[in-house]
């Protein structure tokens, strides 16, 4: 339906592209570790929910609260319920993001958490990279059309006004379930122009395409995964510090996000 006139017979265009294009209202931020979600449930000052809104048995955490106008959300897959660790990697972030995009409809998923980087295209321990792609690196099909299924390249929402304005690196995201790289692994992350690895971006990358949610990746880098050292032993060693610059560019883009639609980021 058209606007209706003013006063002088003219309509509000603006009106009517701001009724197209309406502010976020509520995001979720897919996290994969404590360690990482902690500094973001502090500087949103977000509660812990008592009532699980998900299936009773599962582990998973979510932390909400309104931010700035912003219904927020902080969903994290929990702790492993036999081995007591954080349940990283791609079939437990694809289980949360479904669920919470399920129950909570947002109008935007943030996937947040650290990655290593390499630094052949780059990156530096504590780069805070902005994905405009992700693609798997270990479903290895090497059968026609399978094969292009198997890498599940899917692209973020795009975000040029944010990453300019927050001075954010962008490149490519590959996700496996491995923390180490073999050389199959290194050749399909070669072959997928990646700049930053980690184990949960195109899982969530799927979900989102799947259900037609807009997504946006934000990783920081602990590790060089092509360096010297290695990569588990300079993950640990950077990941405190990592995490609190994690937690600083999150904090800026759902400032940044705040009062926009998806078509101004």
């Amino acid at each position: 339906m058209a606007p209706p006139p003013n006063e002088d017979g003219t309509t509000n265009q603006q009106d009517s592209t701001n009724d197209q294009h309406p502010p976020i209202s509520t995001i979720v931020i897919i996290i994969a570790m404590q360690t990482e979600a902690l500094p973001l449930v502090n500087a949103f000052e977000l509660t812990e929910d008592a009532n699980s809104l998900f299936p009773k048995g599962t582990p998973w955490v979510r932390y909400h609260g309104i931010y700035k106008g912003l219904n927020v959300n902080i969903i994290w897959p929990g702790k492993d319920a036999v081995l007591g660790v954080d349940s990283v990697g791609t079939v437990s972030a694809s289980l949360v993001t479904y669920a919470a995009i399920q129950s909570l409809q947002p109008d935007l998923i943030i996937n947040a958490g650290t990655a290593g980087g390499f630094k052949a295209k780059g990156a530096c321990i504590g780069d805070v990279y902005v994905a405009s792609e992700v693609a798997f690196h270990d479903r290895r099909i090497p059968i026609p059309v399978f094969d292009l299924y198997g890498v599940g390249l899917r692209r973020g929402c795009s975000t040029p006004n944010l990453v300019k304005e927050l001075d954010f690196k962008a490149g490519k995201l590959s996700t496996g379930d491995s923390l180490d790289m073999t050389p199959q692994d290194e050749a399909s992350i070669i072959a997928n122009d990646a700049v930053i690895k980690d184990m949960e971006g195109a899982a969530v990358g799927y979900v989102t395409d799947l259900l037609k949610v807009p997504a946006i990746f934000v990783k920081a880098v602990t590790d060089i995964v092509d360096g010297d050292k290695p990569t588990s032993e300079e993950f640990l060693q950077n990941l405190s510090a990592v995490t609190v610059a994690l937690g600083k560019a999150v904090t800026r883009v759902v400032d940044y996000i705040a009062g926009k639609s998806v078509s101004e980021l």
